[in-house]
């Protein structure tokens, strides 16, 4: 009898009363809201559609509020400066290229984003403390918050799309973002499975990683414009640079340890460049392989792996092998100046690259 009670009490409820009472108002007869319907077979009958639209701001705007929730991770590490190495490379290849400000701003922003994003999601797969001097965005908001962050970041870029205006550019973003991750996880497989890799297969992975964002910068940009030179041999030449350059300051650098943390490629258990070079150099020796496993933090042990490179001739490998890609790169920028013009932006960036020789010089 109470069951019954009950059930024709609340038939009544379903039937009678709009949804919208119960969060402390009541809607017009015109509002759309749905009703239990205990006799209908469907189980549901939808009021007359006869309300208009309600009108909203337009999307951008009405989310602001939650949006700046949801980049707050981005925003902060946006907020300290970093070197800008891609942003100065785009302008370089506008020297040649000339796109006008507006379309040249799309592609920074866009490459903008989708670096900071890729650092995020780096500093939590590598456990690190430290980014441009500042804690990691993780250890501030969150492991969680900081994955959303990324992720939406990828996203709000793939938008922007849209106003290059051809249909090819989200083609090569899409095959730039699959490079990156293609480079990413050959990068945590070695370091996961304690696997050194051979210096070819390495580069194969800068030119996925690290390149990857050089090459979508400058493809977006050829989209825009009449270009059909091939960049591509330089792009891949600037990014093994790059990469090689930082694994080597990442172990060299007082400046980096300030920015990063102190040799952190070693804490992170990384194969990096010097390492690689290191551990083929003497097989038999297995002491920097045992270090890296450690993922050791104390700093006595790490001096200890650096000075064992420094025996294998590790950090001067590196320094012929940036001379020698260096000077390649010059000799691709002097054949495309012969028909397109000088570029001082590309020689001005190889100069920042440099790592200077034992009792060389320093560049004026």
């Amino acid at each position: 009898m109470l069951y019954f009670l009950a059930e024709t009490i609340f038939g009544f409820i379903c039937q009678y009363v709009p949804i919208g009472f119960w969060n402390g108002y009541s809607p017009a007869p015109t509002d759309r809201y749905r009703r239990l319907d205990l006799k209908s077979s469907q189980g549901f009958r939808a009021e007359p559609n006869l309300a208009p639209l309600p009108t909203t701001k337009p999307r951008r705007e009405r989310y602001y509020g939650p949006n700046q929730i949801i980049r707050a991770p981005l925003d902060y590490l946006l907020s300290i400066p970093g070197k800008d190495i891609r942003g100065k490379l785009i302008n370089a290849f506008n020297e040649w290229l000339q796109l006008p400000d507006d379309k040249l701003a799309i592609v920074k922003e866009v490459i903008n984003l989708l670096h900071t994003a890729s650092l995020l999601i780096d500093d939590i797969q590598d456990g690190s403390r430290l980014r441009r001097g500042r804690p990691v965005a993780h250890e501030v908001f969150g492991v969680a918050q900081t994955i959303n962050a990324a992720n939406y970041a990828y996203f709000l870029q793939q938008e922007r799309l849209s106003e290059i205006g051809d249909p090819r550019a989200f083609h090569i973003f899409t095959n730039a973002l699959l490079d990156l991750h293609r480079g990413q996880g050959m990068d945590l497989y070695w370091r996961e499975a304690v696997v050194c890799p051979t210096e070819e297969e390495y580069i194969r992975m800068v030119i996925y990683k690290t390149g990857g964002l050089f090459r979508l910068a400058l493809e977006l940009m050829q989209v825009q414009s009449n270009s059909t030179t091939d960049f591509s041999e330089l792009v891949e030449l600037l990014g093994i640079i790059f990469q090689i350059r930082d694994d080597y300051m990442n172990l060299q650098s007082g400046l980096y340890a300030e920015k990063k943390g102190s040799m952190e490629d070693l804490t992170e258990g990384k194969f990096s460049y010097p390492v690689i070079h290191s551990i083929h150099a003497a097989p038999e020796n297995s002491m920097l392989v045992d270090i890296l496993k450690q993922r050791t933090e104390d700093n006595v042990v790490k001096v200890r792996a650096v000075h064992y490179m420094e025996s294998t001739g590790s950090f001067q490998y590196c320094r012929e092998n940036l001379a020698r890609l260096t000077k390649q790169a010059r000799h691709h920028v002097k054949e495309l100046e012969v028909s397109l013009g000088p570029n001082r932006g590309i020689h001005a960036i190889l100069d920042l690259l440099h790592v200077q020789q034992p009792n060389e010089k320093p560049l004026v």
